[in-house]
């Protein structure tokens, strides 16, 4: 088996003076889930087009298990695709909408009934078949799309924000069915999005997109815990960004002055005495104590959001940082004007202002 099933190099797209894509190298390996996330106009659903064949890059080659295909139209790519807009045939049946792509490719009518099945029951759709679109609500058509996508089991399958036009609810259970699909199939998947919880919750490793460009791919922990640039740390998940100047790295550690005091933060590279600074920590990795060593700050806010609370620090300088605390920890009052505020060193991390 061939250990990568899509490779990109130096890839790069233009629109007149507009860099969409700037000289991108990226490969997903075989049965891997990799998720392009980024905020809009940052170059992930160009990147998914020019992989379709929707797109032609203006440079760069692009491999489908070890085959160049960057010239290829997209008819000739094995390829699959979701789209956000599911794309299904309204006066088809479930069956024939499913059974469309394996049709096209001249595939025995008995064959094509055997795979249709096994498609409906993997997106558990099996009684559906008979109904046409319209009788089907947004999660079932969205299940009938996907199931469309995987029936001819495609080297690679692309989603392009399949779950943006569902509620909130229905989309965390469709990010657990997706999931469950890509594991029990072992199939490949190209996922684009820029809902920060659904990659984390979905995916294999994270491409993060800025400008064109990837700023730091990798696990879904490493990102969160272990964020490479300062986009990176305020782009995934929240984080509190605490302005402050660099007195010195050493053994992997920035000493930083704070207007409420100093503290240490890793860092990835060496940042010079005089520096301005910022140090990113999680809400969840702040400890908020009445008494004790840390920053100083007054609690401004408290908000209950059911299984934790979340606080609202004001510090020395006037900087807001946010802390969750579990609900079964004791309350801390609103006004109380001598928190202190602290975390582990692991858990913060300095970047350049």
């Amino acid at each position: 088996m061939i250990e990568n099933v899509l490779e990109l190099a130096g890839v790069a797209k233009r629109y007149d003076a507009v860099v969409a894509v700037d000289a991108l190298d990226l490969r997903l390996q075989t049965g891997e889930f990799l998720t392009l996330l980024g905020p809009s106009g940052s170059g992930k659903t160009t990147t998914l087009m020019m992989v379709a064949g929707l797109q032609q890059p203006d440079a760069g080659t692009i491999l489908l298990n070890g085959a160049p295909v960057t010239r290829l139209p997209p008819y000739r790519r094995d390829i699959g695709m979701v789209f956000q807009s599911y794309a299904l045939f309204p006066h088809m049946t479930v069956r024939r909408n499913v059974a469309f792509p394996l049709e096209m490719r001249g595939l025995p009518k008995a064959e094509i009934a055997r795979l249709v099945d096994e498609a409906l029951a993997l997106v558990k759709l099996p009684d559906h078949g008979d109904r046409l679109p319209k009788q089907l609500s947004g999660g079932q058509q969205q299940r009938v799309a996907l199931a469309r996508a995987m029936v001819y089991r495609p080297a690679l399958l692309l989603m392009d924000e399949p779950l943006g036009a569902l509620d909130k609810k229905l989309r965390e259970q469709l990010q657990l069915e997706i999931k469950r699909v890509h594991r029990e199939r072992g199939i490949s998947v190209l996922y684009v999005t820029h809902d920060q919880e659904e990659a984390l919750t979905m995916s294999d490793r994270i491409a993060v997109f800025n400008q064109g460009r990837i700023e730091q791919i990798g696990a879904p922990e490493d990102l969160y815990d272990r964020p490479a640039t300062r986009f990176v740390a305020s782009f995934i998940g929240d984080t509190n960004l605490l302005p402050g100047r660099s007195l010195g790295t050493s053994a992997g550690l920035c000493d930083v002055e704070t207007a409420g005091g100093r503290l240490r933060a890793a860092v990835r590279a060496p940042i010079a005495p005089g520096v301005g600074v910022v140090v990113a920590v999680r809400p969840e990795r702040l400890v908020v104590r009445p008494e004790g060593e840390g920053l100083s700050g007054t609690i401004v806010d408290v908000i209950f959001l059911g299984t934790a609370r979340k606080y609202v620090v004001r510090l020395a300088d006037g900087t807001e940082c946010i802390a969750l605390r579990q609900v079964s920890d004791p309350p801390l009052d609103l006004g109380n004007a001598s928190v202190r505020v602290s975390w582990d060193i692991a858990h913060a991390t300095a970047f350049e202002a």
